[in-house]
């Protein structure tokens, strides 16, 4: 039997170990924050606790830099996170419904299909990926970085196990009653109670389109399109004469500025969806 006593030194065990750990998971923000603010020498020095003067400076050599054009990269980050994610949850979530709500002849080999593609890295297909934007001239193209996203066999994957946890048969049936027609019933009833699935699926959508450097390293060739990782990429590997610390933490700080932003507005979703959006059978 727990008593009163021992109830409460749990608890403050329990809150002093959730302390801990976000002490550690935000150290290494914190680490980037201040090195932001120091300069190259600075850092060069070793670690500390205390921010430098140096912001503005490492802000204005970063922005003048004509060979990292950051301000185009960033929007192109964004602009290509923003509709890989758009593309891969609402299509994702698309497939999920029909093979979920519909009984057709090879539906448990279509959901294996996907299963299995989803094994598949992405660099053993990219020398076919490649090709195919060739043919159809998509090479230097930011539409190359986000199209495919439609085919998401892992979004596709939790959009299905959401479905048969949250979505009822018979509100869909009710629908047909009244005369919805199928796409109708998708937009207005499906993906309102799949604001959950969909708002955690478009986090980890945006943040993976947006850290994803094999595929744009790739692709992008015009230095007006390039994204954030390819910049970063190519600061870090710049001349060691003309290494700059103080810019590639300033760069890093203002890659994960739109992620914060993102995380923040989307969470605010998942927690309005579950309380509005719950349906059970």
């Amino acid at each position: 039997m727990i008593t009163g006593k021992s109830a409460f030194v749990r608890r403050k065990l329990c809150y002093a170990s959730l302390i801990l750990l976000t002490i550690i998971s935000l150290f290494p923000f914190f680490v980037l924050l201040v090195n932001a603010t120091r300069s190259h020498t600075q850092i060069q020095k070793g670690f500390s606790a205390f921010f430098g003067t140096s912001f503005f400076s490492n802000l204005s050599k970063l922005l003048s830099n004509s060979n990292l054009p950051v301000l185009r990269a960033l929007f192109n980050s964004v602009f290509v996170s923003f509709m890989a994610a758009l593309f891969s949850t609402y299509f994702s979530a698309m497939t999920a419904y029909g093979i979920y709500m519909y009984r057709f002849k090879g539906r448990a080999a279509a959901f294996k299909l996907i299963l299995a593609i989803m094994m598949i890295p992405t660099q053993v297909s990219s020398l076919g990926f490649i090709q195919l934007l060739i043919k159809i001239k998509l090479i230097d193209n930011l539409a190359a970085l986000f199209i495919p996203a439609i085919a998401s066999p892992v979004v596709f994957f939790y959009m299905y196990q959401a479905m048969t946890a949250t979505l009822p048969y018979s509100i869909v049936e009710a629908a047909r009653i009244d005369g919805c027609h199928e796409f109708r019933i998708f937009n207005t009833i499906v993906i309102p109670l799949m604001k959950p699935a969909i708002a955690v699926q478009a986090i980890f959508s945006f943040v993976g389109s947006w850290n994803n450097y094999f595929i744009p390293a790739l692709v992008i060739n015009s230095k007006l399109k390039k994204t954030i990782p390819i910049l970063i990429a190519q600061l870090r590997s710049a001349d060691y004469q003309k290494f700059d610390m103080g810019q590639v933490y300033m760069i890093i700080c203002l890659a994960i500025i739109p992620l914060i932003v993102v995380y923040l507005f989307l969470s605010r979703s998942i927690i309005r969806g579950i309380s509005v959006g719950a349906v059970k059978e």
